[in-house]
C-alpha cells in the first residue's frame, strides 16, 4: 500500500495518528515516513496537534473537535517574538483551521503587527492575549499594561493632549519610533478588519468598516493599552488589494484618508488652526484624501490653509476632497479659483 495512503486509513480508523505507528507498522526510518505525513500537511488533507513527544495528527476536518477554538494567554514582556507566538496559534488551536487564505493572511499581519507594537512600544511588562473563533467570526484582543499608546504619543511627539494623539494616529505614517518602524500598521489593520478598536488612556477609537466609519468616543481611565481585531470568516476583503489601495507603483505607501470631522472638536465649523492639524505630518505622502462626510461648513481660513498655503508648500501632492456639500464646496471652490 502506498505510505500515504497507509496514513490516511488509519487516521480515519484512530481519529488520531502519530509518526512512529506508522514507522512501527511498516519498519521505514521515522525520518522516511516523516516526509510523507509532511506532504499531506501541505497538501491540507490532515493537521499537526501538539508538540514533541505529544504530538499527533488529525485529519483537517477533525481539527476542530481535536483542538481549542480559544485561547487565553499571559505572557511576560521578556524575549518575546510575536512570529512565534503566531505560529503557536496556528499550530496548537484549530482557530485557523479550515479559514480562507485571504483572512488567515490578514490575521497573520495584524495580529503579529499589533502584538510587536505591545512588545516594543507599551514599556510594560505583560501582555494578555485571547484569541477565539465562533461560527462566524474569528477575533482577537491583546492588551498590555504599559505607559498607553495614546500617552505615549503624546509624550514622544510633544502634543497637547490625547484627542491630538487620537488625530495624529488617524493619519497612519506617524510614528515614535521613527529610526525602527514606519507607522503603517495600525493604519492598515484598520482597513483589513471588519471592527478594530484600541482603547487607551480615557478615550477608545473604534474602526467600523461594516459601517465604513469611524468612531471616538470615552472610555473608562486604564492603564496600558488594549486592541480589540474582528474579521468574519467569509470576508472577501483581500491583503494585497488592501496595499494596493494605498501604494504608488513602486509598493511604497503613499496615500492616506483623513476624516475632516474628527477634528471639528465640538466647532460648527473647523478654523486655520485646525486646518493646521489636519495636514500636519500629510507630507509624508503622495496622495490625500479629505473626507468631509456630515462636516456641514468650514471656515475660510480653513479651506485656505490647505487648499492654497499648504498645497503652495507641497505642489507634487494631490489633495483630493469627498463628501462635501454645496457650503463646503463653496469654499474650497473659492480658494482653489483664487476668488
Amino acid at each position: 500500500m502506498d505510505i500515504k495512503d497507509l496514513i490516511t486509513k488509519k487516521i480515519r480508523e484512530k481519529g488520531t495518528l502519530k509518526v512512529s505507528d506508522i514507522v512501527d507498522e511498516t519498519g521505514f526510518s521515522r525520518a522516511f515516513i516523516q516526509r510523507f505525513f509532511k506532504e499531506l500537511q501541505n497538501e491540507g488533507k490532515i493537521i499537526l496537534v501538539g508538540r514533541a513527544n505529544r504530538a499527533h495528527y488529525v485529519l483537517r476536518g477533525k481539527a476542530k473537535e481535536a483542538l481549542k477554538n480559544k485561547v487565553i494567554w499571559d505572557l511576560k514582556n521578556r524575549d518575546l517574538n510575536e512570529d512565534i507566538v503566531w505560529n503557536k496559534i496556528k499550530r496548537e488551536t484549530a482557530i485557523l483551521a479550515d479559514a480562507p487564505e485571504n483572512i488567515t493572511k490578514i490575521l497573520g499581519y495584524a495580529f503579529t503587527v499589533m502584538l510587536n507594537n505591545a512588545i516594543e512600544h507599551s514599556e510594560g511588562t505583560k501582555i494578555r492575549i485571547i484569541f477565539s473563533r465562533d461560527k462566524e467570526r474569528i477575533l482577537f484582543d491583546i492588551s498590555d499594561n504599559g505607559i498607553g499608546i495614546f500617552n505615549n504619543i503624546v509624550q514622544k511627539k510633544k502634543l497637547k493632549n490625547i484627542m491630538e494623539a487620537i488625530q495624529d494616529l488617524l493619519k497612519g505614517k506617524q510614528t515614535t519610533s521613527p529610526e525602527a518602524h514606519s507607522g503603517e500598521g495600525i493604519f492598515f489593520t484598520s482597513k483589513m478588519a471588519d471592527r478594530f478598536v484600541i482603547y487607551g488612556s480615557g478615550k477608545k477609537i473604534i474602526f467600523d468598516n461594516s459601517l465604513k466609519d469611524i468612531f471616538v468616543s470615552d472610555n473608562p481611565n486604564r492603564k496600558g493599552t488594549r486592541v480589540f481585531f474582528e474579521i468574519g470568516t467569509r470576508s472577501e476583503r483581500n491583503l494585497e488589494d488592501i496595499f494596493r489601495e494605498y501604494a504608488d507603483e513602486s509598493f511604497e505607501f503613499a496615500k492616506t484618508k483623513v476624516v475632516v470631522r474628527l477634528y471639528e472638536m465640538g466647532r460648527e465649523y473647523i478654523s486655520r488652526s485646525q486646518a493646521r492639524r489636519v495636514v500636519s505630518g500629510l507630507d509624508e505622502f503622495k496622495h490625500i484624501v479629505l473626507d468631509f462626510d456630515r462636516v456641514q461648513t468650514v471656515g475660510q481660513g480653513f479651506a485656505d490653509e490647505v487648499f492654497r498655503v499648504w498645497q503652495k508648500n507641497n505642489p507634487d501632492i494631490r489633495i483630493e476632497d469627498i463628501n462635501t456639500n454645496e457650503n463646503v464646496e463653496l469654499m474650497i471652490n473659492r480658494v482653489r479659483s483664487g476668488i
